[in-house]
Protein backbone atom coordinates (compact mmCIF):
# COMPACT_ATOMS: atom_id res chain seq x y z
CA UNK A 1 0.00 0.00 0.00
CA UNK A 2 1.11 3.57 -0.63
CA UNK A 3 2.03 6.09 2.05
CA UNK A 4 0.84 9.68 1.79
CA UNK A 5 2.61 12.67 3.29
CA UNK A 6 0.03 15.11 4.58
CA UNK A 7 0.71 18.75 5.30
CA UNK A 8 -0.72 20.59 8.29
CA UNK A 9 -2.90 22.44 5.78
CA UNK A 10 -4.52 19.18 4.66
CA UNK A 11 -5.27 18.20 8.25
CA UNK A 12 -6.68 21.67 8.96
CA UNK A 13 -9.15 21.21 6.09
CA UNK A 14 -10.33 18.00 7.76
CA UNK A 15 -11.02 19.95 10.95
CA UNK A 16 -12.74 22.88 9.27
CA UNK A 17 -14.86 20.74 6.93
CA UNK A 18 -15.89 18.46 9.80
CA UNK A 19 -14.56 15.31 8.11
CA UNK A 20 -13.77 11.94 9.66
CA UNK A 21 -10.19 11.00 10.49
CA UNK A 22 -8.50 8.29 12.55
CA UNK A 23 -5.28 9.45 14.20
CA UNK A 24 -2.64 7.05 15.48
CA UNK A 25 -0.54 9.25 17.76
CA UNK A 26 2.80 7.62 18.60
CA UNK A 27 4.00 10.20 21.12
CA UNK A 28 4.28 9.37 24.81
CA UNK A 29 1.00 9.21 26.70
CA UNK A 30 1.63 12.36 28.75
CA UNK A 31 2.32 14.42 25.60
CA UNK A 32 -0.86 13.09 23.97
CA UNK A 33 -3.01 13.78 27.02
CA UNK A 34 -1.67 17.32 27.27
CA UNK A 35 -2.15 18.27 23.63
CA UNK A 36 -3.42 16.60 20.47
CA UNK A 37 -4.96 17.41 17.08
CA UNK A 38 -8.61 18.10 17.82
CA UNK A 39 -11.42 17.52 15.35
CA UNK A 40 -15.18 17.17 15.70
CA UNK A 41 -15.20 13.74 14.04
CA UNK A 42 -11.71 12.50 14.84
CA UNK A 43 -10.96 9.18 16.55
CA UNK A 44 -7.68 8.47 18.32
CA UNK A 45 -5.36 5.68 19.30
CA UNK A 46 -2.31 6.62 21.36
CA UNK A 47 0.45 4.00 21.34
CA UNK A 48 3.97 5.28 22.13
CA UNK A 49 6.44 4.58 19.35
CA UNK A 50 8.74 2.48 21.53
CA UNK A 51 5.90 0.00 22.08
CA UNK A 52 5.74 -0.59 18.31
CA UNK A 53 9.41 -1.27 17.69
CA UNK A 54 8.82 -5.04 17.69
CA UNK A 55 5.88 -4.80 15.32
CA UNK A 56 2.33 -3.55 14.90
CA UNK A 57 0.38 -6.83 14.82
CA UNK A 58 -1.24 -6.12 18.19
CA UNK A 59 -2.78 -2.83 17.03
CA UNK A 60 -3.91 -3.87 13.54
CA UNK A 61 -7.42 -4.89 14.73
CA UNK A 62 -7.86 -1.34 16.05
CA UNK A 63 -6.96 0.39 12.77
CA UNK A 64 -10.04 1.12 10.62
CA UNK A 65 -10.10 0.35 6.92
CA UNK A 66 -13.12 2.51 6.07
CA UNK A 67 -11.66 5.98 6.84
CA UNK A 68 -8.46 7.96 6.46
CA UNK A 69 -5.67 6.99 8.86
CA UNK A 70 -3.02 9.52 9.89
CA UNK A 71 0.06 8.74 11.98
CA UNK A 72 1.37 11.61 14.11
CA UNK A 73 4.49 12.12 16.22
CA UNK A 74 6.44 15.09 17.58
CA UNK A 75 8.61 15.92 14.57
CA UNK A 76 7.85 13.37 11.78
CA UNK A 77 10.46 10.59 11.89
CA UNK A 78 8.67 8.13 14.17
CA UNK A 79 5.35 8.56 12.40
CA UNK A 80 6.94 7.84 9.03
CA UNK A 81 8.43 4.58 10.33
CA UNK A 82 5.12 3.44 11.81
CA UNK A 83 3.30 4.45 8.61
CA UNK A 84 5.71 2.27 6.64
CA UNK A 85 4.92 -0.70 8.90
CA UNK A 86 1.19 -0.14 8.45
CA UNK A 87 1.56 0.11 4.68
CA UNK A 88 3.48 -3.18 4.62
CA UNK A 89 0.53 -4.69 6.51
CA UNK A 90 -1.86 -3.52 3.77
CA UNK A 91 -3.21 -0.36 5.40
CA UNK A 92 -3.74 2.82 3.40
CA UNK A 93 -2.04 5.40 5.60
CA UNK A 94 -0.66 8.93 5.78
CA UNK A 95 1.74 10.65 8.16
CA UNK A 96 1.92 14.31 9.21
CA UNK A 97 4.81 16.19 7.63
CA UNK A 98 6.76 17.98 10.35
CA UNK A 99 4.77 16.31 13.12
CA UNK A 100 3.13 18.26 15.90
CA UNK A 101 5.69 21.01 15.39
CA UNK A 102 4.19 21.82 11.99
CA UNK A 103 0.66 21.53 13.41
CA UNK A 104 1.49 24.07 16.11
CA UNK A 105 2.72 26.57 13.54
CA UNK A 106 0.08 26.34 10.81
CA UNK A 107 -2.29 29.28 10.17
CA UNK A 108 -5.52 29.01 8.18
CA UNK A 109 -6.88 32.35 6.88
CA UNK A 110 -10.69 32.41 6.82
CA UNK A 111 -12.89 35.27 5.72
CA UNK A 112 -15.13 36.49 8.54
CA UNK A 113 -17.17 38.94 6.51
CA UNK A 114 -17.45 41.97 4.25
CA UNK A 115 -17.03 45.53 5.54
CA UNK A 116 -18.40 48.88 4.45
CA UNK A 117 -17.42 49.97 0.97
CA UNK A 118 -16.02 46.64 -0.18
CA UNK A 119 -13.62 45.96 2.69
CA UNK A 120 -12.97 42.52 4.15
CA UNK A 121 -12.09 41.03 7.53
CA UNK A 122 -10.04 37.82 7.79
CA UNK A 123 -9.36 35.64 10.79
CA UNK A 124 -6.12 33.63 10.83
CA UNK A 125 -6.85 30.45 12.80
CA UNK A 126 -3.88 28.70 14.40
CA UNK A 127 -5.65 25.41 15.09
CA UNK A 128 -2.73 23.75 16.83
CA UNK A 129 -2.24 26.53 19.35
CA UNK A 130 -5.65 28.16 19.60
CA UNK A 131 -4.34 31.58 18.49
CA UNK A 132 -6.47 33.92 16.39
CA UNK A 133 -5.07 36.86 14.41
CA UNK A 134 -6.89 39.35 12.19
CA UNK A 135 -6.43 41.40 9.04
CA UNK A 136 -8.71 44.28 8.07
CA UNK A 137 -8.54 45.20 4.37
CA UNK A 138 -9.96 48.23 2.58
CA UNK A 139 -9.11 49.89 -0.73
CA UNK A 140 -5.50 48.79 -0.93
CA UNK A 141 -4.66 49.13 2.79
CA UNK A 142 -4.55 46.66 5.65
CA UNK A 143 -4.34 46.56 9.43
CA UNK A 144 -3.25 43.49 11.38
CA UNK A 145 -4.30 42.72 14.94
CA UNK A 146 -2.57 40.21 17.25
CA UNK A 147 -0.23 38.71 14.66
CA UNK A 148 1.67 35.60 15.70
CA UNK A 149 5.36 35.23 14.91
CA UNK A 150 5.00 33.79 11.41
CA UNK A 151 5.39 37.12 9.67
CA UNK A 152 5.64 35.71 6.15
CA UNK A 153 2.07 34.36 6.36
CA UNK A 154 0.64 37.85 6.87
CA UNK A 155 2.97 39.60 4.44
CA UNK A 156 2.35 37.02 1.71
CA UNK A 157 -1.41 37.19 2.26
CA UNK A 158 -1.35 40.97 1.99
CA UNK A 159 0.61 40.69 -1.27
CA UNK A 160 -1.90 38.14 -2.56
CA UNK A 161 -4.74 40.53 -1.75
CA UNK A 162 -2.78 43.44 -3.29
CA UNK A 163 -2.93 45.57 -0.12
CA UNK A 164 -0.27 47.49 1.80
CA UNK A 165 0.06 46.83 5.52
CA UNK A 166 -0.25 50.26 7.13
CA UNK A 167 -1.00 49.50 10.80
CA UNK A 168 -0.17 46.64 13.17
CA UNK A 169 -1.71 46.29 16.63
CA UNK A 170 -1.27 44.07 19.67
CA UNK A 171 -4.23 44.14 22.03
CA UNK A 172 -1.85 43.48 24.95
CA UNK A 173 1.59 42.13 25.80
CA UNK A 174 1.14 38.44 25.02
CA UNK A 175 2.40 35.73 27.37
CA UNK A 176 1.45 32.47 25.63
CA UNK A 177 2.87 33.10 22.17
CA UNK A 178 5.49 35.28 20.52
CA UNK A 179 4.06 38.28 18.71
CA UNK A 180 5.03 39.02 15.13
CA UNK A 181 3.54 42.51 15.26
CA UNK A 182 6.58 44.73 15.58
CA UNK A 183 8.55 42.62 13.11
CA UNK A 184 5.82 42.98 10.48
CA UNK A 185 5.84 46.72 11.11
CA UNK A 186 9.62 46.86 10.67
CA UNK A 187 9.45 44.85 7.44
CA UNK A 188 6.61 46.85 5.88
CA UNK A 189 7.04 50.33 7.31
CA UNK A 190 3.70 50.07 9.11
CA UNK A 191 2.96 51.77 12.41
CA UNK A 192 3.11 49.42 15.41
CA UNK A 193 0.70 50.04 18.30
CA UNK A 194 0.90 48.65 21.83
CA UNK A 195 -0.98 49.66 25.02
CA UNK A 196 1.47 51.83 27.02
CA UNK A 197 0.45 50.28 30.35
CA UNK A 198 1.73 46.95 29.02
CA UNK A 199 4.83 48.52 27.49
CA UNK A 200 6.66 49.96 30.49
CA UNK A 201 9.55 47.49 30.06
CA UNK A 202 9.74 47.20 26.26
CA UNK A 203 13.01 48.18 24.63
CA UNK A 204 11.73 49.10 21.16
CA UNK A 205 9.76 51.98 19.64
CA UNK A 206 5.97 51.76 19.50
CA UNK A 207 2.98 54.04 19.10
CA UNK A 208 0.81 54.17 22.23
CA UNK A 209 -2.56 52.49 21.87
CA UNK A 210 -4.95 54.25 24.23
CA UNK A 211 -8.68 54.39 24.90
CA UNK A 212 -10.46 56.13 22.03
CA UNK A 213 -7.73 55.60 19.43
CA UNK A 214 -9.28 55.46 15.96
CA UNK A 215 -7.33 54.52 12.85
CA UNK A 216 -8.89 54.71 9.40
CA UNK A 217 -8.17 51.86 7.00
CA UNK A 218 -8.59 52.75 3.35
CA UNK A 219 -10.72 55.45 1.79
CA UNK A 220 -13.93 53.63 2.67
CA UNK A 221 -13.63 54.85 6.27
CA UNK A 222 -13.49 51.54 8.04
CA UNK A 223 -12.50 52.67 11.52
CA UNK A 224 -10.59 50.43 13.90
CA UNK A 225 -11.54 51.98 17.25
CA UNK A 226 -9.87 51.06 20.56
CA UNK A 227 -11.57 50.44 23.91
CA UNK A 228 -9.49 50.18 27.08
CA UNK A 229 -10.47 46.84 28.64
CA UNK A 230 -8.03 45.76 31.37
CA UNK A 231 -8.13 42.50 33.29
CA UNK A 232 -6.05 39.95 31.41
CA UNK A 233 -3.27 42.54 31.50
CA UNK A 234 -3.40 46.06 32.87
CA UNK A 235 -3.20 47.47 29.34
CA UNK A 236 -5.55 45.09 27.51
CA UNK A 237 -7.41 46.92 24.75
CA UNK A 238 -10.34 45.83 22.58
CA UNK A 239 -11.30 47.04 19.10
CA UNK A 240 -14.57 47.78 17.38
CA UNK A 241 -14.15 47.35 13.62
CA UNK A 242 -16.65 48.93 11.23
CA UNK A 243 -19.21 49.28 14.07
CA UNK A 244 -19.87 45.56 13.62
CA UNK A 245 -17.07 43.45 15.11
CA UNK A 246 -15.65 43.45 18.65
CA UNK A 247 -12.09 42.13 18.83
CA UNK A 248 -11.66 41.22 22.49
CA UNK A 249 -8.04 40.10 22.67
CA UNK A 250 -7.62 37.74 25.63
CA UNK A 251 -10.33 39.32 27.78
CA UNK A 252 -13.40 37.48 26.47
CA UNK A 253 -13.54 34.20 24.60
CA UNK A 254 -16.47 32.23 23.21
CA UNK A 255 -16.63 29.65 25.98
CA UNK A 256 -14.48 31.27 28.68
CA UNK A 257 -12.93 34.49 29.95
CA UNK A 258 -9.35 35.74 30.25
CA UNK A 259 -7.08 34.86 33.17
CA UNK A 260 -5.55 37.71 35.20
CA UNK A 261 -2.45 35.99 36.59
CA UNK A 262 0.20 35.82 33.86
CA UNK A 263 2.05 38.87 35.16
CA UNK A 264 1.76 37.59 38.73
CA UNK A 265 -0.92 40.14 39.61
CA UNK A 266 -4.15 38.13 39.69
CA UNK A 267 -5.40 39.65 42.94
CA UNK A 268 -4.67 43.15 41.67
CA UNK A 269 -6.27 42.70 38.25
CA UNK A 270 -9.36 40.61 39.04
CA UNK A 271 -11.38 43.77 39.75
CA UNK A 272 -10.37 45.24 36.39
CA UNK A 273 -11.38 42.01 34.67
CA UNK A 274 -14.82 42.09 36.27
CA UNK A 275 -15.33 45.77 35.44
CA UNK A 276 -14.47 45.14 31.79
CA UNK A 277 -16.74 42.11 31.44
CA UNK A 278 -19.64 43.29 33.58
CA UNK A 279 -19.61 47.05 32.94
CA UNK A 280 -17.59 48.20 29.90
CA UNK A 281 -18.73 45.43 27.56
CA UNK A 282 -22.34 45.70 28.71
CA UNK A 283 -22.40 49.29 27.50
CA UNK A 284 -21.75 48.03 23.96
CA UNK A 285 -24.29 46.82 21.43
CA UNK A 286 -25.46 43.22 21.83
CA UNK A 287 -25.28 42.95 18.04
CA UNK A 288 -21.48 43.21 17.91
CA UNK A 289 -19.77 40.02 16.75
CA UNK A 290 -17.11 38.94 19.26
CA UNK A 291 -13.80 37.91 17.69
CA UNK A 292 -11.33 36.78 20.40
CA UNK A 293 -7.56 36.32 20.19
CA UNK A 294 -7.76 32.66 21.26
CA UNK A 295 -10.01 29.65 21.56
CA UNK A 296 -9.70 26.72 23.97
CA UNK A 297 -11.77 23.87 22.56
CA UNK A 298 -12.76 22.71 19.10
CA UNK A 299 -16.45 23.26 19.91
CA UNK A 300 -15.83 27.01 19.73
CA UNK A 301 -15.34 26.79 15.95
CA UNK A 302 -18.31 27.58 13.72
CA UNK A 303 -19.22 25.44 10.71
CA UNK A 304 -17.04 27.58 8.45
CA UNK A 305 -14.03 27.29 10.78
CA UNK A 306 -14.27 30.80 12.20
CA UNK A 307 -14.40 31.57 15.91
CA UNK A 308 -17.09 34.23 16.37
CA UNK A 309 -20.31 34.83 18.32
CA UNK A 310 -22.79 37.64 18.89
CA UNK A 311 -22.01 39.55 22.11
CA UNK A 312 -25.62 39.34 23.29
CA UNK A 313 -25.50 35.54 22.98
CA UNK A 314 -22.34 35.37 25.08
CA UNK A 315 -24.01 37.40 27.83
CA UNK A 316 -26.47 34.50 28.08
CA UNK A 317 -24.26 31.50 27.31
CA UNK A 318 -20.78 32.26 28.67
CA UNK A 319 -20.47 31.13 32.31
CA UNK A 320 -17.79 33.73 33.02
CA UNK A 321 -20.27 36.51 32.20
CA UNK A 322 -22.90 35.17 34.59
CA UNK A 323 -21.22 35.00 37.99
CA UNK A 324 -23.21 37.60 39.87
CA UNK A 325 -21.47 37.27 43.24
CA UNK A 326 -18.21 39.24 43.17
CA UNK A 327 -16.46 36.99 45.70
CA UNK A 328 -17.39 33.91 43.70
CA UNK A 329 -16.04 35.60 40.56
CA UNK A 330 -12.80 36.39 42.36
CA UNK A 331 -12.47 32.80 43.53
CA UNK A 332 -13.10 31.37 40.05
CA UNK A 333 -10.52 33.56 38.29
CA UNK A 334 -7.82 33.27 40.97
CA UNK A 335 -8.25 29.81 42.53
CA UNK A 336 -9.51 27.66 39.64
CA UNK A 337 -6.91 28.55 37.02
CA UNK A 338 -5.53 25.97 34.58
CA UNK A 339 -1.76 25.39 34.36
CA UNK A 340 0.12 28.42 33.09
CA UNK A 341 1.35 28.45 29.48
CA UNK A 342 4.70 26.90 28.69
CA UNK A 343 7.60 29.33 29.16
CA UNK A 344 5.19 32.24 29.59
CA UNK A 345 7.71 34.34 31.53
CA UNK A 346 10.30 33.95 28.78
CA UNK A 347 7.67 34.68 26.12
CA UNK A 348 6.83 37.96 27.87
CA UNK A 349 10.54 38.82 27.82
CA UNK A 350 10.68 38.12 24.07
CA UNK A 351 7.64 40.32 23.47
CA UNK A 352 9.30 43.10 25.47
CA UNK A 353 12.31 42.86 23.15
CA UNK A 354 14.64 41.90 26.00
CA UNK A 355 15.68 38.50 24.60
CA UNK A 356 15.81 37.12 21.06
CA UNK A 357 15.86 33.31 21.11
CA UNK A 358 16.73 31.21 18.08
CA UNK A 359 13.84 29.88 15.98
CA UNK A 360 14.04 26.37 17.43
CA UNK A 361 13.91 27.83 20.93
CA UNK A 362 10.85 29.88 19.98
CA UNK A 363 9.17 26.71 18.76
CA UNK A 364 9.84 24.93 22.04
CA UNK A 365 8.52 27.91 24.01
CA UNK A 366 5.19 27.77 22.21
CA UNK A 367 4.62 24.02 22.08
CA UNK A 368 1.39 22.98 23.78
CA UNK A 369 -2.25 24.04 24.05
CA UNK A 370 -3.77 27.46 24.67
CA UNK A 371 -3.88 28.31 28.39
CA UNK A 372 -5.00 31.94 28.42
CA UNK A 373 -8.51 31.28 29.63
CA UNK A 374 -10.59 30.52 32.72
CA UNK A 375 -13.39 28.07 31.92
Amino acid sequence: MSIQKWSASQVAKKVIHNEELFILDVRNADAFEDWKIDGHRFEYLNIPYFELLDGIDNILPNIPTDKDVLVVCAKEGSSLMVAEMLAEAGIEVAYLAGGMKSWSEYLEPIKVGDLTGGGELYQFVRLGKGCLSYMVLSEGEAAIIDAVRFTDVFINFAEHKNVQIKHVFDTHLHADHISGGRYIAEMTGATYYLPPKDAEEVVFHYTPLVDGTTVQIGASKIDVGAIYSPGHTIGSTSFVVDSKYLLTGDILFIDSIGRPDLAGLADDWVGDLRDTLYKRYRELSDELIVLPAHFMIIDELNEDGTVARRLGDLFVQNHGLNIQDEEEFRRVVTDELPPQPNAYQEIRQVNMGKITPALDEQTEMEIGPNRCAVR
